[in-house]
């Protein structure tokens, strides 16, 4: 599966994508995703169906990004130099935006763009030095969420490699030897 695996999200071509349509107009809407109605006698109170054919829906939807991200959160929330850049005391806020994010950029729900507009990654970490460390940090706490879903080969191994890529292209400032542990 490439970059281009989910075909409706306005940000499906990945960081490069991302910082294009940065530099371009919010008026960019996609076509909606085709409705798709559960079987008969079938009860699907989630619509997961609907994305049975997308990367989100191959890897268990809803509830595996939900345990993938919860477990990302706690690894931020136990690292001092990551925890730092969450003005919030509750990161609960901070969890749904980016279990929004990743949901819709796998090709599930598009509540994130409904509710925030595009993610518009490399402007909204511009407040904050995301040097190296920062990189790899948060790499550690996102692995510890990816294992905990315990994902074919194929689906980690493309996922993966987009998170590696989206954290190299968040890096803004040089690295800071006061901030290793």
């Amino acid at each position: 599966m490439t970059a281009q695996h989910n075909q409706l999200s306005p940000f499906a071509d990945g960081p490069a994508a991302n910082d294009a349509a940065e530099g371009g107009a919010d008026e960019h809407t996609p076509p909606a995703a085709p409705e798709q109605a559960a079987p008969a006698g079938v009860s699907d109170p989630a619509g997961e169906s609907a994305y049975a054919d997308t990367f989100y829906g191959q890897i268990g939807g809803h509830a595996t990004f939900e345990k993938m991200i919860h477990v990302f959160y706690e690894g931020i929330a136990a690292d001092p130099l990551l925890r730092a850049m969450y003005a919030e005391e509750d990161l609960g806020p901070a969890e749904r935006r980016m279990l929004m994010f990743m949901e819709q950029y796998w090709g599930g729900p598009r509540t994130y763009l409904e509710e925030r507009g595009h993610p518009r990654l490399r402007m909204r970490h511009v407040p904050f030095a995301v040097t190296p460390e920062a990189r790899d940090r948060w790499l550690a706490a996102m692995r510890k969420g990816v294992d905990a879903v315990e994902l074919s080969t194929l689906h980690e191994a493309t996922l993966w490699d987009y998170l590696e890529r989206a954290a190299a292209s968040l890096v803004n400032a040089p690295s800071d030897p006061s901030q290793r542990a």
